[in-house]
């Protein structure tokens, strides 16, 4: 079940996530998973592959109603969510442009989206199709899209992967400014532990299934000054803490 108030901006405590595998097994995929978000922060979900991340954001966005527990989303502003998935999920007979005025209310799709088109370098795109993009540039397209909408909170399920890491490196600090430039309370979900040292002001640690909370940890360098060498020493730092997560 959901429950809503303003207690904090993000609070999840499912007690309790199981489902079916295709041989009738029953498996535990989330078991006493506790966690908060404050208000304006960027936190990332880390932990290994088939851990249970993207089951609890399906969870977050209602997509998966069949778990014990609660959690609350954040309110204020606009109450929307917004999220950004592994593909982009643009509508190929839609422009750019198109794609990111369709998921504004219908009061609002002529509203002035210059300037996000520009941070992510899209002014010069928004006429184009799905089909004339490369991944990453339909990608930026889709970051345009959930940020056009103003979110209360933003959810993000590895939008960067199966990218090359040029690009993929390129497209995190592109969502780190226009993030900082539209900021709301962001919770991402990754098992890349540059990337998420890289763009979470925390990183909340999850354990094998069923996932639990192993820890936190608090990034507490400066973005702008997240160069290679700090990335390396976060690392190093992580790696002391957690020395078999992920």
């Amino acid at each position: 079940m959901q429950h809503a108030g303003a207690a904090a901006p993000l609070k999840v405590d499912i007690a309790e996530k199981t489902f079916r595998s295709a041989e009738g097994v029953t498996i535990d995929a989330l078991r006493g998973l506790s966690f908060e978000v404050r208000q304006g922060e960027f936190a990332c979900l880390f932990g290994p592959s088939g851990c249970g991340k993207t089951t609890t954001l399906r969870i977050l966005l209602g997509l998966d109603q069949a778990f014990y527990g609660s959690y609350q989303l954040p309110k204020g502003g606009s109450n929307r969510i917004a999220a950004v998935f592994q593909e982009p999920v643009l509508l190929p007979w839609r422009t750019v442009e198109q794609n990111v005025r369709l998921a504004l209310p219908s009061g609002t799709r002529d509203m002035d989206l210059d300037g996000l088109f520009d941070i992510l370098g899209l002014s010069s795109m928004r006429s184009l199709y799905p089909s004339e993009l490369s991944l990453g540039l339909a990608r930026r397209a889709a970051l345009a899209r959930a940020f056009a909408t103003e979110p209360a909170i933003l959810l993000l399920d590895e939008p960067f992967a199966s990218l090359d890491e040029r690009t993929a490196d390129k497209l995190r600090r592109l969502l780190m400014t226009v993030w900082s430039t539209r900021p709301t309370t962001a919770l991402m979900v990754t098992h890349n532990l540059r990337e998420a040292l890289l763009l979470a002001d925390r990183v909340i640690v999850l354990s094998p299934r069923p996932a639990h909370v192993r820890g936190i940890f608090d990034v507490d360098v400066p973005r702008q000054a997240r160069h290679v060498q700090a990335l390396d020493d976060l690392v190093s730092d992580f790696r002391t803490k957690f020395p078999d997560a992920g």
